[in-house]
């Protein structure tokens, strides 16, 4: 594999970067840099967002004919590392990067033609019900049920750890249409409206204090039968596809790096306790070296999906193995940050945000401010999208053959 970049590629990144210097407003950026949850708010989210669809590059994982940017692979690694370099807010994972890559493979043209144009303008803001309570890693056994009756489909359930649900007003769901079938088989994709009768959304607070995370009760929730995506039974197989892209459809590894070049910035000036830095501390240095060297060897794997997916060939199941180390990866450097702040790195401010005027001043500086709530919201890195050990499993049986 070469991994230097073409001329071409260069060119791409100077303009990347000319495009991010002059179009990513500051308070953006302060915001990103701010944010210690996994999701950033919507509020600097979707403005970038619209900043990004202006300019014609928002849906840069999506195919030319649904309306994407065409870029390959390579380039879309470099978009995101220079994003991440210069602070630019995460975009709508759940929508652009998860939902709209579904319908551009699996649905009708009618959807297609109704959904996508609504994703890439913020219309809907879209959130993800698959995990229920009992149904998290073992997802096959959930029990939501979508009865067909005539045009619509009733459902009721409940769907839990619901990101950003109380700022969606539509869901993509899987339910259960088939209680005979087999657990896989008797699962389909269904699109609800949320903003009807019949929906609740209860908060579910973090341990950092963070709000993002929902639990949904669905009571004879009406579905029309044309937002069901693909046929009856299929959802199984279009939630295999739709996770191949949460896990492996983005670059982890220039987000960590970027992260991990703050934190040695940051050791440089900050004191040890003994009239040195933090930089000169050895166990920190070492450790700090550690994670930056598995970080990098992370961007090698990342970039050989890359590569395939150059050739024409899906992420597969290697994309276990790129979420397993990233997540364990973003909790290591959560960890060191408030390990380099010491007791200023212990300071847990419950409100939000920490960006803009009316942001709480922190006690020792803002980076020391973050370091807790965003280590405390890493936690979840391990279990959202499948737990490390459901990687395991996947990567033992696909990749190794077990």
């Amino acid at each position: 594999m070469n991994l230097n970049f073409t001329p071409e590629d260069e060119a791409f990144r100077t303009q990347v970067r000319a495009f991010l210097a002059e179009n990513l407003p500051e308070h953006l950026r302060a915001g990103m840099a701010a944010t210690p949850g996994v999701f950033v708010e919507p509020d600097i989210g979707q403005e970038w967002q619209r900043i990004l669809h202006a300019k014609g590059w928002l849906a840069y994982n999506w195919p030319v004919d649904c309306g994407g940017t065409g870029w390959t692979p390579v380039q879309r690694y470099i978009f995101e590392k220079e994003s991440a370099l210069a602070n630019a807010p995460s975009l709508p994972v759940l929508s652009l990067k998860l939902l709209g890559p579904v319908i551009c493979r699996f649905g009708t043209a009618e959807q297609k033609a109704r959904l996508l144009p609504r994703i890439l303008d913020g219309s809907d803001y879209w959130c993800q019900g698959f995990s229920e309570p009992g149904s998290g890693s073992d997802l096959a056994s959930l029990k939501t049920r979508a009865e067909r009756r005539g045009d619509h489909y009733v459902v009721n359930g409940r769907k839990l750890w619901t990101t950003h649900a109380h700022h969606a007003n539509k869901i993509f769901c899987l339910v259960r249409t088939d209680p005979q079938a087999k657990a896989q088989a008797g699962i389909s994709f269904l699109l609800i409206d949320m903003a009807q009768p019949g929906v609740e959304v209860r908060p579910i607070k973090g341990l950092a204090g963070d709000h993002e995370v929902n639990e949904v009760y669905l009571d004879d929730v009406i579905a029309p039968v044309e937002d069901l995506v693909g046929e009856e039974g299929m959802g199984w197989t279009i939630a295999k596809f739709l996770l191949e892209n949460e896990r492996g459809g983005a670059c982890h590894a220039p987000k960590l790096l970027s992260d991990i070049a703050k934190l040695r910035a940051e050791a440089a000036a900050e004191p040890d306790g003994r009239g040195g830095t933090m930089a000169d501390d050895p166990a920190f240095a070492a450790d700090l070296a550690r994670t930056e060297l598995t970080a990098q060897a992370l961007e090698m794997t990342e970039l050989r999906v890359l590569a395939d997916m150059a050739k024409g060939l899906p992420p597969g199941p290697q994309t276990s193995l790129s979420k397993m180390v990233a997540s364990t990866l973003r909790q290591q450097v959560d960890a060191l940050a408030v390990r380099l702040y010491g007791y200023a790195g212990l300071e847990l401010e419950p409100r939000r945000p920490l960006y803009g005027n009316g942001a709480p001043k922190p006690l020792h500086g803002k980076a020391a401010q973050l370091a807790a709530p965003r280590y405390l919201n890493s936690l979840a890195w391990t279990i959202f999208g499948g737990t490390n050990e459901v990687q395991r499993t996947i990567i033992a049986k696909t990749v190794l053959g077990l």
